[in-house]
């Protein structure tokens, strides 16, 4: 099996006495858009800046492909790109200048060939019509795709963007968002986000942090399916009393709640056995002349909803 990229085992810190972070056993994979998500004050930028030696861990250890966090800071710099949450350049310089200054750290090759790659990565950030403007007149998403452009000079094999997209208005996290599309070709891409359409637009893979302890992680279409139970929602119109019936009595039905709604009768149905249910709810339903349907399909949970039953479950706990 493939190493995973970062991996933590009880990863903590503490500063005065508080904790920011709590016992985080974090596994990112190979090729992954990984989302991690938390409210503000979760711990997300405290778990970056340790992944990147640039605070040290109160216990606990991690690595990044392979290196330990702490002792070999330096190996896991030279392949990692990392974008802050809030990136500085210097204004008077061009995007071709402030690449090139970049670069200038990593290559060592010919000018044609350093050249080459600003250019490639212009394109990639779609800057090349602005590589000659200096950056102080650049827009808010103009400045972060000039930074995921930084980070992504020295062709990482992982990226670290912290909140990439939060400052941005629509068409700002749009760009963004498809750029991270793009480079998900190239490298493993781990960023923190409280903007959760953002994570289920783009997102393969996600953690859930809250007040410094890891809530849940896993595959985003794993976490989409709620509690693990199948739901169906089912819109009918007419008289549904023996259809009802019917529907109760199938083997593969486990519970039916039945609401009304502007003369809709709506039902959210469990289900035990999904082939099952695939293969004959809706013949029941269609074959049933006294009623209309008017509405029918699985129940998809919106990963705002699972967010907000995790946290404020954690919340609770508390």
């Amino acid at each position: 099996m493939n190493q995973p990229v970062i991996q933590t085992q009880a990863l903590s810190k503490i500063y005065d006495g508080a904790a920011a972070l709590q016992t985080l056993d974090l596994c990112v994979p190979q090729n992954a858009i990984f989302g991690f998500l938390g409210p503000n004050g979760a711990g997300k930028t405290t778990t970056m800046k340790l992944l990147l030696g640039l605070i040290q861990p109160t216990s606990g250890s991690g690595t990044i492909f392979g290196h330990d966090i702490v002792k070999d800071n330096l190996a896991i710099r030279a392949r990692v790109g990392y974008l802050p949450q809030q990136p500085q350049f210097y204004k008077e310089m061009t995007a071709w200048e402030t690449l090139s200054f970049t670069a200038s750290f990593f290559y060592k090759k010919p000018k044609a060939g350093i050249e080459k790659r600003i250019r490639e990565t212009l394109h990639l950030v779609g800057l090349e019509e602005k590589a000659q403007r200096p950056v102080g007149g650049f827009s808010g998403g103009e400045r972060q795709r000039l930074g995921i452009a930084q980070a992504q000079i020295n062709y990482p094999d992982l990226l670290i963007l912290d909140e990439p997209a939060a400052a941005l208005d629509p068409i700002g996290r749009r760009d963004v968002l498809r750029i991270m599309e793009r480079l998900r070709q190239y490298t493993t891409i781990f960023y923190s986000t409280h903007i959760l359409d953002d994570v289920q637009q783009v997102s393969d893979t996600v953690a859930i942090l809250n007040r410094g302890q890891l809530v849940t992680q896993g595959p985003i279409e794993m976490l989409l399916n709620g509690s693990g139970q199948t739901l169906y929602n089912v819109g009918l119109k007419g008289d549904s009393s023996s259809l009802s019936q019917k529907i109760r009595q199938q083997p593969w039905v486990s519970h039916v709640e039945t609401a009304q709604q502007n003369g809709v009768t709506q039902w959210q149905v469990t289900v035990t056995d999904e082939t099952a249910a695939e293969q004959q709810f809706f013949r029941l339903l269609a074959g049933e002349e006294s009623v209309v349907v008017t509405g029918y399909g699985r129940k998809r949970y919106e990963l705002e909803e699972i967010f907000m039953q995790l946290v404020e479950g954690d919340d609770n706990e508390c």
